[in-house]
C-alpha cells in the first residue's frame, strides 16, 4: 500500500494554481470550460482528499481493512484547510473529498462558483466550547474573549451554541446562519474570528473557543470530556459527507467506496474509536 500524501497548504495551493493555469489552455477541455461530468478513469485509484482526523483515519480503515476485497484502489491524500479539498475536486486534481457539511458546501458553491456534490452522509462532529481559564460555562463573564470560527456555515453554529447556553442573544430566526451583526446581546463579551483550523491553537490566548470536532480531536481534546458546550448530534444537520464534482457520482470507485463508508465495519470503528464525540449520520443518502 501506498502511504498517505500529505499536502500542505501551500504545496496544495501551488498546484491546484498550475493545474488551474493549465485547464484554461484550450477551449476543448470540459475542466476548462467549467463543464461537469467528465469521465474518470476507473482503472486508477481512487484519490480522496480529506481533513486528517476523523475524515483521513475513517479512510484510511476502510483501505488497510475493506478495500481490497471490495476491489477498491483508495489512495488518500490529506489537507489542512477547509479550501483546497473542493478546489483541488472541482480541477479534478482528486477525485473525491470528506471533510464538509451541506450547509459549508452551499456557501463555498456558490461563492466559488464551484460544482461540488455530496454523495453519503458518514458522521457527525458536534461543535464544543472549550477554555484553558475556567472550568465551567458559567464563569465566563463580560470583558473576556471568545473565539469563533471565521466562515460562515461554522460561525453560525457556534454563535447558536453560544445563544443555546445563554452567552449571548440573537436575532430571532436567524439559526445556525447567524452573524456577529445578528448579535442583540453580547453581555459584555469579545469575540476573535479566526481560521476553523488555526482555533485550537489560539486557546491559551482567548478566555474561550468554539473548536470543530476534527480539529478539537487533533489538539488531544476530548470533545464529550473537555468542552464546556457540546453542540448536540440529535436532529443536527451538519453531517460531513463524501462529494464529488457533478457529474461524478456514479462513478462505480465512488459507489464502492460509498457503500464502505457506511458499513457495519465502519460504524462500529467510528463508536470504539470517537465514543461518542464524532457519530455515525448512516440512514440515507445525502441531500443534494
Amino acid at each position: 500500500m501506498r502511504k498517505n500524501i500529505k499536502i500542505t497548504a501551500a504545496a496544495a495551493a501551488t498546484a491546484a494554481l498550475a493545474l488551474g493555469l493549465s485547464a484554461c489552455g484550450t477551449d476543448s477541455d470540459p475542466a476548462a470550460k467549467g463543464e461537469t461530468g467528465a469521465k474518470a478513469d476507473t482503472s486508477k485509484a481512487l484519490v480522496v482528499a480529506a481533513s486528517p482526523t476523523p475524515h483521513a483515519d475513517i479512510l484510511n480503515f476502510v483501505k488497510k481493512n475493506l478495500a481490497d476485497e471490495a476491489g477498491l484502489k483508495l489512495e488518500v491524500k490529506e489537507f489542512t484547510d477547509y479550501v483546497l479539498p473542493n478546489t483541488a475536486t472541482e480541477n479534478g486534481q482528486v477525485d473525491a473529498n470528506f471533510f464538509q457539511h451541506k450547509p459549508y458546501l452551499d456557501d463555498f458553491n456558490k461563492k466559488n462558483k464551484t460544482h461540488i456534490v455530496p454523495v453519503v452522509d458518514v458522521h457527525l462532529e458536534p461543535l464544543g466550547l472549550y477554555s484553558k481559564k475556567v472550568k465551567d460555562i458559567k464563569d465566563i463573564k463580560a470583558g473576556q474573549t471568545i473565539a469563533v470560527p471565521n466562515d460562515t456555515t461554522n460561525e453560525g453554529r457556534a454563535l447558536q451554541l453560544l445563544a443555546e447556553n445563554g452567552l449571548i442573544t440573537v436575532k430571532d430566526g436567524v439559526g445556525t446562519n447567524a452573524k456577529l451583526s445578528d448579535i442583540t446581546d453580547k453581555k459584555g463579551l469579545e469575540f476573535k474570528e479566526i481560521e476553523a483550523a488555526t482555533v485550537p491553537r489560539a486557546l491559551g490566548d482567548v478566555d474561550a473557543a468554539v473548536i470543530n470536532g476534527n480539529y478539537a480531536i487533533e489538539a488531544d481534546l476530548e470533545p464529550g470530556q473537555d468542552s464546556l458546550a457540546l453542540e448536540k448530534a440529535e436532529g443536527n444537520p451538519y453531517a460531513n459527507f463524501l462529494a464529488v464534482k457533478e457529474g461524478n457520482e456514479e462513478d462505480p470507485r465512488v459507489q464502492k467506496l460509498a457503500k464502505l463508508l457506511n458499513s457495519d465495519e465502519v460504524k462500529k470503528y467510528i463508536e470504539d474509536t470517537y465514543k461518542g464525540s464524532i457519530v455515525p449520520a448512516f440512514g440515507q443518502p445525502a441531500k443534494s
